[in-house]
């Protein structure tokens, strides 16, 4: 209850009364929610062990699952909800406004929720949802800040099992998150930590949860088989009366692709978090027929296993990849050229210059906006384990804390992120981003160097090709429309115009997607084969692979693009071509192609050479929805997932890094312009 808050005393009341949560099961249309989100697999059901199990419990299975809106209006008729609001709405006794609000995350999905807010405004009580991230409904959720948290059951229901580890979430928030960390903590054996922790909260003496607390120890601790089945029969007649938890359907069948290669797989087993899956089907026992694991995926594997996923003393780099080495010589070869420029143009040399404040300027603008957000991934982590409270829990959070320097102030992170602290120590622990070092993950404590790895390489090869497959054919065919104004070719070049400048690029691919499977039975996505898209290490049967797979993405990112050009080179090259200086050339027998080359298409190149400097971010972040549709490792997907998941480092580093491009991208224009457009001087104008 929150004192600043006056209506969280009155939610608390009523979600404490099992009427209000029976009330709320019988508003919902079960079979009506079936039909429209899971096309009739199912039936309406609460969450309980199931008919295959030998605890299957059918007065829990069946409990207030009928569609009953009067029977549900008179339950809360009974609670004193007879008052509304202009709306319909109903009221809280005292005559203010009741809202109610359903937490869900982009990790369970929203699902049919509508269909319940329906269900539940049509008697009376307004409920509201709320997605979120995963990583701040954690953080409220710990906080005990939700109203109703949206949650995936599980495929078979182990009241053991599942109320100890759910018990916390899953009991809603009439301070039964409290009753759930007290008892994980061993409140319930009497362990004074139990007590020391402020959100462990015993519940009191006469409570259900209680009651359903002593079942649970007391059927754990039971030998005999008949006598653990009556305390879990007890057990789930409290749980069908009380209504802990709402479900709307029984779980529907999930499948599992298995490569033919994979041998002894079960055919079926059970889906769950509860079970570890696929751990509970014994994949220990899995072989392939005829393993074709690279020894960089077997090396990659045995790191994982063997390398703690936190190490905070563990600093060094992980090997040297594709993608890092990819950096370090476009980098080299970059500055050896700009330092070549600086000297001939001085130009060069003051945009330079110019380039070290305006990157400072963006950092901290960048770093300040991932600051903003109310909690991040780590908080809600730290949150979770200190929740826990054990001995490993509180050795984590020791190791978070020190790893993200969470107990210094924003400025003295923002120092760090930086890297300013490696020109005094010169030691690998002080690096930033000065020095080339991205920082960890937030949400599995990687290196942001291993986790772009690959994906920047890939990226900024799908980025050059989709430019050289636009100018390839977007040059040619605008001078050609400009050449043959008015002529069949300039119209159908023009319709293909408009046509690829109207079909979005994600849509494009679902079509070639859908084509690819209807027309020649093969998968386009992706840019591996399955033999080589878990295989780490380089070599040219990859390189091959990729070549044959890339395309798919070039051309639907440069399709866009081309369109567009293909107008805007027309536009300005007609314009070129009815100024005088062309006439006069064609008066003096110039002769027509090296007429048009040498000056009208020189200077229509212009926009092209301009728009290099948003180019590759606008690739990167505009193609993050096209490398979801075709499954494309890139680095779009991952910069949403950061965001998404409020990883602040991850995204905030690779912002970063999509500035940087966009600030050298426009000096490589400003050059290009130069070489292209002899009407262009950036040296000092002289009288």
């Amino acid at each position: 209850i929150d004192p600043a808050r006056p209506e969280t005393a009155a939610k608390h009341e009523l979600l404490n009364r099992r009427e209000f949560r029976q009330a709320l099961s019988l508003a919902l249309n079960r079979k009506a929610i079936i039909r429209a989100e899971y096309s009739g697999q199912g039936e309406p059901a609460q969450i309980d062990p199931g008919p295959d199990s030998p605890h299957h419990h059918p007065r829990l299975y069946r409990a207030f699952t009928e569609h009953d809106p009067a029977r549900a209006s008179a339950l809360l008729d009974g609670l004193g909800l007879t008052r509304r609001d202009g709306e319909g709405m109903r009221m809280f006794p005292d005559g203010r406004r009741m809202t109610f609000f359903l937490h869900a995350t982009d990790y369970t999905g929203s699902g049919p929720v509508q269909l319940l807010l329906d269900d539940w405004a049509a008697v009376g009580v307004r409920v509201i949802l709320r997605d979120q991230a995963r990583t701040l409904w954690q953080a409220q959720q710990s906080a005990f800040d939700h109203d109703f948290s949206l949650w995936t059951g599980e495929s078979e229901f182990d009241p053991l099992v599942e109320w100890r580890s759910f018990a916390p979430r899953g009991l809603h928030s009439f301070h039964a998150p409290g009753f759930g960390i007290w008892y994980n903590l061993g409140g319930h054996l009497g362990d004074e930590r139990a007590a020391e922790r402020p959100q462990a909260i015993e519940p009191p003496p006469d409570h259900p949860a209680r009651r359903a607390i002593d079942l649970i120890e007391a059927a754990r601790a039971e030998v005999d088989d008949e006598r653990r089945a009556d305390l879990i029969r007890e057990l789930l007649d409290l749980a069908a009366d009380e209504l802990w938890h709402i479900s709307i359907t029984t779980p529907p069948p999930q499948l599992a692709v298995v490569s033919r290669d994979l041998r002894n797989v079960p055919e079926v087993a059970l889906t769950g978090a509860a079970y570890s899956t696929p751990a509970n089907a014994a994949p220990e026992t899995w072989w392939h027929e005829n393993p074709a694991d690279s020894p960089g995926a077997i090396r990659r594997l045995q790191e994982s296993i063997l390398t703690p996923v936190l190490a905070p003393r563990m600093q060094e780099e992980p090997p040297a990849r594709a993608g890092r080495l990819l950096v370090w010589l476009f980098t080299a070869v970059g500055l050896a050229f700009l330092a070549l420029m600086a000297l001939r143009h001085p130009f060069v040399g003051r945009r330079l210059a110019i380039m070290v404040p305006t990157l400072g300027i963006i950092s901290v603008i960048v770093f300040t906006i991932i600051q903003l957000p109310p909690g991040d991934f780590l908080t809600a982590r730290i949150l979770e384990l200190e929740a826990q409270g054990d001995e490993g829990s509180i050795r984590a959070v020791e190791d978070l804390r020190q790893l993200f320097h969470t107990d210094e102030t924003v400025v003295m992170r923002y120092v760090r992120w930086m890297g300013f602290p490696w020109f005094l120590s010169f030691e690998s622990a002080d690096r930033g981003l000065l020095q080339g070092h991205l920082g960890r993950s937030m949400e599995d404590g990687r290196l942001v160097n291993d986790i772009i790895g690959d994906r920047l390489l890939l990226t900024f090869l799908i980025s050059l090709f989709s430019i050289l497959f636009t100018w390839a054919f977007a040059l040619p065919s605008g001078i050609y429309s400009a050449v043959k104004q008015y002529s069949v070719g300039d119209y159908l070049l023009t319709l293909l115009g408009f046509i690829g400048m109207c079909i979005p690029s994600f849509l494009l691919a679902l079509i070639l997607i859908h084509l690819g499977r209807v027309w020649f039975g093969v998968s386009i996505s992706g840019l591996f084969s399955p033999e080589f898209a878990a295989q780490p290490e380089w070599d040219w049967p990859k390189v091959k692979d990729l070549l044959q797979h890339i395309w798919v993405p070039v051309v639907v990112l440069g399709v866009g693009g081309t369109a567009g050009m293909i107008r805007v080179m027309r536009a300005n090259l007609l314009d070129e071509l009815r100024k005088p200086y062309v006439v006069t050339a064609r008066a003096k027998g110039v002769r027509p192609v090296k007429l048009l080359l040498k000056y009208p298409v020189r200077i229509a190149l212009n926009p092209f050479l301009s728009g290099i400097g948003g180019i590759f971010p606008t690739l990167i972040s505009g193609g993050a929805i096209v490398a979801m549709v075709l499954s494309l490792p890139t680095v779009g997907p991952l910069m949403l997932s950061a965001l998404m998941a409020q990883d602040m480092y991850l995204a905030g580093s690779m912002l970063m890094l999509l500035s940087t491009l966009g600030v050298l991208g426009t000096l490589i224009s400003d050059l290009l312009l130069l070489a292209v457009d002899p009407r262009i001087r950036m040296g000092d104008s002289k009288a």
